[in-house]
């Protein structure tokens, strides 16, 4: 692993790395099936970003029902998510450009970690840090850590997580806000996708 003293960048992984909605979708409706509650599936995949727990204290839930109901989510996720999950164009092209420049890459998710590493297993990609978990601020405290200076990513958790660090928030018109909104949002930069991300890092 490089250098701590290393540039680092950050990515989160949703809909800015990966498209995981086709098996988001079936695995909340098995989950749905499981415990006869009434989450709204396709609303959940449309928005990935937030922590599973956050999304389910929404519905109401109480604690236990929440934590059974994740604990079921997390145990049929590799079974039902990861080989339905494609990356999202741009994405491995933008982490080897992260690696040309001479900088780390990190992948910051508030996706639970373990799943979040199977995904980057299955697609083949290698990075420097996998922090799972974490969402918006909580973001900004890993990418402080690692001493990141640019953080990508498509909700409006992953610009308030770059802010929280002081890091340049490039945000990724892939997820649920279109580029307009992720200004709106207070991104420092707006792609369309991570097709653009190389020449503008390249240009940075």
């Amino acid at each position: 692993m490089a250098e701590r003293s290393t540039p680092a960048i950050g990515f989160d992984l949703d809909m800015t790395l990966i498209d995981a909605r086709p098996g988001m979708l079936r695995a909340m409706e098995a989950v749905n099936a499981e415990f006869g509650t009434e989450v709204d599936a396709a609303h959940f995949a449309a928005n990935l970003g937030p922590p599973l727990e956050d999304v389910l204290r929404r519905y109401g839930y109480d604690e236990p029902q929440v934590e059974r109901m994740v604990t079921h989510f997390r145990a049929i996720y590799p079974t039902v998510v990861i080989e339905e999950t494609a990356a999202l164009p741009g994405a491995a092209e933008s982490l080897d450009a992260v690696r040309a420049a001479g900088a780390r890459a990190l992948v910051i998710t508030g996706k639970y970690e373990p799943n979040a590493a199977l995904h980057l297993k299955a697609l083949g990609w290698e990075v420097d840090r996998l922090a799972g978990g974490v969402f918006a601020e909580g973001k900004g405290e890993v990418l402080r850590a690692e001493g990141a200076t640019i953080y990508v990513g498509d909700h409006r958790g992953d610009i308030a997580g770059a802010k929280a660090a002081g890091a340049v928030a490039v945000g990724v018109a892939t997820g649920p806000y279109d580029a307009e909104q992720l200004r709106e949002l207070g991104a420092d930069v707006v792609l369309g996708s991570l097709t653009e991300f190389p020449a503008w890092l390249a240009n940075a």
